[in-house]
């Protein structure tokens, strides 16, 4: 008989289910009053430990700007409420409790990354560049690092085993150590892993590293709270042996938690690259007009100004700078007038020269010679028959095609916004991670809906030739299934639309190359631009350029504050003082 068909096993499972849930709403004989930890976020107060229900509602009504406090294991929140029903509300997501007394270790450990405790500056700049990512409420980098080596608070990190680079993030409460918790409690908050993660299985690792942290340390049980609706964060914890319970937690209404009680806001259906403007637009205080949300098109009005835009486009860039980015041709002679360093190319359509210039260069690049997101783009093609194959492909988008030396190196986008440069990426294409159980198709299929969640739909990875040319390269079919820790590209391109990851290294970029990036625009004379360049690193000067984009998805470089750059060009006067200031100092 095994341990779920125990009859025994099962009642005193249940039994001891309910007595950590009646201990967590009832006041802890023994614990501090009035119990408060300090999470970076905001502050987490222990509900249950204040006698006084007035008490909780003025430091909850206390909560400091920017910040998100919570009240949890509240024992009469309806009571708590009554206190201040204009200002807080009840929190609409479960909490769920782990048993750690039965909690038991994966059989199995996952490669490519590994898990660890926040170490360093560095660890917690790279956390909240996650955070940013999700959304979440950031931690002053400091406050991490003071408490670097606390036993109330523990951080870990996770890191990808190659890169260095950190992948996701959690964090944990010591019950014992926050308010010498007679029922040894813990709880889990700020599960976040970043949405280009190539790895499967890091959220579930990062919950089980922590639980497995917290039982060593004696810990009965471990809890966290999840919204409602998030069904794929509930499957993994019910998988993992978490069991909901009937804890509430109060919050502060305040603008980061506004959809929480205030109900969602009405979907005008605009995509994330329109949808950043807008947020911006409206916090400042500009009207906005929808003209046509599925287009992204939308007007803002500000103090007798008027202005179209359409996502990062608007009416300051003239349709003469849209016909030089919308044929690669004219752009490339163009910015090459201007001393900028460009590809060798020919888009004359013979297949003799086509497979000459493949001898003299080796690898090449077939792309449309108009198009975006991407589409009909071909990389590092070595063979006179894909070369051909690539070409029908690039016609189905454009009659006219470019061939183009490949440039090996990564691929470079650098934002510029009146004529400067708000923020630089590293473009990396899509890549899988095999586990030694799933299907290409499958990894690939995981790695898309985290992509797609993370971008509203806008990046995924597609099951098509160009894919299957890019997999077969390195010895792949769909239904194989690669071995734990194999890391495979199936894409060549880094375009974000097709699955393409962006990791920001604005603060390491090159000199040159921002240089390159404003002659470009002003060649062009584009107020508004995304420049493209293929680099041997961010930090090196050589590069080639590849592209401008009069329409740059500016959503995809957060926390980079191109929004606001963009909506300082439109209306000048919108720009808050401090930001003024900041400004005047760097000019002088």
């Amino acid at each position: 008989m095994g341990e779920s068909d125990n009859p025994r096993r099962r009642r005193a499972q249940a039994h001891r289910l309910k007595r950590l849930h009646s201990a967590a709403i009832q006041p802890p004989r023994g614990a501090e009053s009035d119990a408060m930890v300090d999470c970076g976020w905001g502050r987490l107060f222990f509900g249950h430990t204040f006698e006084s229900t007035e008490k909780l509602a003025e430091v909850l009504c206390a909560e400091g700007p920017d910040r998100r406090d919570i009240a949890f294991y509240v024992r009469e929140p309806h009571v708590l409420l009554a206190m201040a029903p204009q200002e807080l509300f009840l929190d609409p997501s479960h909490t769920f409790r782990l048993d750690l007394s039965t909690y038991r270790a994966a059989a199995r450990r996952r490669k490519g990354f590994h898990i660890r405790r926040l170490g360093t500056r560095a660890d917690a700049e790279a956390v909240n560049a996650i955070y940013a990512q999700r959304h979440m409420v950031q931690v002053p980098p400091e406050f991490f690092w003071s408490r670097r080596d606390g036993r109330t608070l523990t951080v870990l990190v996770a890191e990808d085993t190659e890169t260095g680079e950190i992948l996701g993030s959690v964090m944990g409460v010591d019950h014992a150590r926050a308010f010498s918790d007679p029922e040894g409690g813990s709880s889990l908050w700020c599960l976040a892993v970043s949405a280009q993660a190539p790895h499967a299985g890091l959220g579930e690792s990062l919950v089980r590293k922590l639980a497995e942290h917290f039982k060593a340390r004696g810990a009965a049980f471990m809890d966290l709270s999840v919204l409602h609706d998030n069904e794929q964060a509930i499957a993994l914890y019910e998988k993992l042996g978490f069991r909901r319970v009937q804890v509430f937690a109060v919050k502060r209404r305040n603008v980061i938690n506004e959809k929480l009680y205030a109900g969602a806001i009405a979907d005008e259906g605009f995509n994330p690259y329109a949808q950043i403007v807008v947020d911006e637009a409206r916090r400042r205080g500009i009207h906005v007009e929808v003209i046509d949300a599925e287009g992204g098109f939308f007007r803002l009005t500000h103090g007798g100004r008027s202005i179209r835009c359409r996502e990062a486009l608007s009416e300051l860039t003239s349709a003469v700078a849209m016909s030089i980015c919308d044929d690669k041709r004219a752009t490339r002679r163009i910015v090459e007038g201007a001393g900028v360093r460009v590809p060798d190319q020919i888009t004359t359509d013979d297949p003799a020269e086509r497979a000459a210039f493949l001898k003299r260069y080796g690898s090449v690049v077939v792309k449309p010679a108009r198009g975006e997101q991407g589409r009909g783009v071909a990389v590092g093609l070595t063979e006179e028959a894909e070369i051909e194959a690539a070409v029908a492909a690039a016609r189905a988008h454009c009659n006219d095609v470019i061939v183009e030396e490949c440039f090996q190196g990564e691929d470079l986008r650098l934002v510029v916004i009146d004529y400067r440069v708000v923020a630089c990426a590293i473009r990396r294409p899509a890549r899988i991670v095999g586990d030694g159980r799933a299907t290409v198709r499958d990894l690939i299929e995981m790695q898309s809906r985290r992509r797609e969640a993370a971008t509203q739909g806008e990046s995924s990875i597609p099951c098509d030739a160009e894919t299957e040319r890019c997999l077969a390269a390195a010895g792949y079919g769909f239904d194989d299934v690669p071995d734990q820790g194999v890391e495979i590209n199936v894409r060549k391109t880094a375009n974000l639309h097709t699955g393409g990851t962006i990791h920001d290294v604005t603060d390491e970029t090159h000199p040159k190359l921002i240089d390159a990036a404003i002659k470009a625009a002003r060649a062009i004379e584009i107020p508004v631009t995304g420049i493209d360049l293929m680099v041997k690193s961010a930090r090196e000067p050589d590069y080639v350029f590849i592209e401008a984009n009069e329409r740059p998805g500016l959503a995809n470089h957060e926390p980079q504050p191109t929004a606001e750059r963009y909506i300082d060009l439109l209306f000048p006067l919108s720009i808050p003082q401090a930001v003024r200031e900041a400004q005047r100092r760097r000019r002088e």
